[in-house]
């Protein structure tokens, strides 16, 4: 398969081309593609050097089998659109197509019959959206959700390199407050992107939307709080999920959600170190609240499992499913 990355220099675009890499993707020839500073950059892809090329319309009219998406809903929307029309398929990770009721929102393994006979843009969910549904959605097919509470934990990754880079700068007792709202050293932030008409942020409604999508059922009610929090890497979440019918037991539960794929239930405490590298979603802490409800801690990797790893499960999916592994 030829493969075309869109974004390659940024966090989630080097975590691609692992992740590629590490699922043994058949690639017989890969291209890279950002803005005009990263030009001439080299990455490594499967031992070989790989420039990085000047992200441009005529590049997307390159005859590939799969562009990799992560670059921003701007650039999404401007070159997207212009690979589509030369019959590509595009899995987008930015939030410029994920609620556009024709395309896909993907999460291969819930979700990946809508991607058989489709062709065009997939759009990949928002990391911590990603991580919550796939710890409840065999829970979903058991019981019927009807509430999600959840207030998430987020590193400062999900914001790109510069929240990294923020985080460090203020360790070494630099005064820099650019890219988060206060200074996160040392520090929590109850905000994530800017604040809605209803006093939601625009993170939580994405939770909100996206996870009524990808489950396709809008009745389900998420009350969702986003903070982010001095950690590198890793998204953690407490999470409480309402069924509308009562459940057996709580091993009945832990079954449940452990069947779901790529999710590993553990009475270990799981915190963002440990799953740094990792491709699952790591529940632990599972307990009743009532007859109706539990409670859990989720933590996942947010580059991989919420970005990355996603997007490429999203292409092996798709391949298998239309002919082309």
């Amino acid at each position: 398969m030829r493969i075309g990355v869109v974004g390659a220099t940024g966090e989630v675009g080097r975590t691609m081309l692992k992740v590629l890499e590490e699922f043994d993707v058949p690639v017989s020839e890969i291209r890279l593609f950002a803005s005009e500073r990263s030009v001439g950059k080299e990455l490594t892809f499967k031992g070989e050097s790989v420039k990085v090329e000047l992200l441009t319309e005529d590049s997307m009219k390159w005859k590939c089998d799969y562009f990799l998406f992560s670059a921003g809903a701007s650039v999404s929307k401007r070159f997207a659109p212009i690979a589509v029309q030369n019959g590509v398929t595009v899995i987008d990770n930015s939030s410029a197509f994920r609620m556009e009721k024709d395309i896909p929102l993907v999460v291969p393994e819930v979700n990946a019959h809508l991607l058989k006979g489709y062709t065009g843009i997939v759009a990949n969910p928002n990391c911590s959206t990603i991580q919550m549904v796939l710890s409840i959605y065999k829970l979903h097919e058991a019981y019927g959700v009807e509430e999600i509470f959840v207030a998430t934990y987020q590193s400062v990754s999900g914001a790109g390199h510069k929240g990294i880079e923020e985080l460090l700068a203020q360790e070494r007792g630099e005064e820099v407050v650019k890219v988060f709202a206060k200074k996160i050293h040392r520090n929590v932030i109850p905000l994530i992107g800017e604040i809605q008409d209803n006093l939601f942020t625009q993170e939580e409604m994405k939770m909100v939307n996206e996870t009524r999508k990808i489950l396709n059922d809008y009745t389900i009610r998420v009350y969702p709080t986003t903070v982010r929090v001095p950690v590198l890497y890793g998204h953690s979440e407490a999470v409480m999920v309402r069924f509308k019918r009562p459940y057996a037991s709580l091993e009945e539960v832990r079954k449940i959600i452990a069947s779901g794929e790529d999710v590993v239930v553990t009475d270990d405490l799981i915190t963002p170190i440990d799953v740094a590298g990792r491709n699952e979603t790591f529940v632990c802490r599972l307990r009743a609240a009532d007859e109706r409800s539990v409670m859990f801690w989720n933590v996942a990797d947010n580059i991989r499992v919420g970005a990355a790893t996603n997007a490429v499960r999203i292409l092996v999916k798709h391949a298998e499913l239309n002919g082309r592994l």
